[in-house]
């Protein structure tokens, strides 16, 4: 089943409830923060307070993607505020088998994120633990970037790799790459201005839906 993961980072923070309001009742799946920490990636977004005060104004489950250094520092912190989903990189400092051990520990469904360069082998060993896979289809940092079309055979050798879990896949998304993306063994699509920046949030996402289950019929 594809679902749709609006991106914050594209919304107006001016008027944010709303903002979150107009996709949930639009048919999002999940709510998807992008935390970025000006260290592992140069831009700088958001901490858990902002994720508990959205927590408190949606009952969509919230994806949190972890751009940030140093994870395991702050897991428990996403997690007391709100995140149901916690994907961190892999090419973090910290030791990933660790920072999946505090996941577990907390309740949370653990996911791995991946930057376009880096070999899906260093995934591989994790793959058992993981309920989610997510694969960057631009390099992190900033929104707004168009789609690396390399990063589609990656999707697949996940697949070929044995993992059955949620594979994400962020950057780029909108209803020429949605079919695309699913064809290769996507799940989690996540999509900031393809939703946010659309007037009518509903079609926008019905249409992403609509592209991406369109190969799946």
């Amino acid at each position: 089943m594809i679902r749709i993961l609006p991106s914050l980072l594209s919304a107006d923070f001016t008027q944010l409830a709303s903002e979150i309001a107009s996709v949930e009742q639009g048919g999002a799946d999940l709510l998807h923060l992008d935390v970025m920490d000006g260290h592992f990636v140069p831009n700088l977004t958001f901490g858990p307070p902002l994720v508990e005060s959205v927590n408190k104004c949606t009952a969509l489950e919230l994806d949190c993607h972890l751009m940030i250094s140093h994870p395991l520092r702050y897991v428990d912190a996403f997690a007391k505020a709100g995140a149901d989903w916690i994907s961190f990189h892999v090419e973090a400092e910290d030791d990933p088998g660790k920072v999946i051990d505090a996941l577990e520990r907390l309740g949370v469904k653990a996911g791995i994120a991946i930057n376009p360069d880096t070999t899906l082998y260093r995934v591989k060993p994790l793959l058992p633990r993981l309920q989610m896979v997510l694969v960057m289809s631009v390099f992190p940092g900033f929104g707004g970037q168009k789609f690396i079309p390399e990063v589609l055979p990656r999707i697949k050798e996940l697949r070929n790799l044995g993992f059955t879990g949620e594979i994400e896949v962020d950057g780029g998304i909108d209803a020429r790459t949605a079919p695309l993306v699913a064809e290769a063994g996507a799940t989690m699509l996540v999509a900031g201005s393809a939703v946010f920046r659309q007037q009518d949030r509903s079609a926008a996402i019905a249409g992403l839906r609509a592209a991406a289950s369109g190969v799946r019929s």
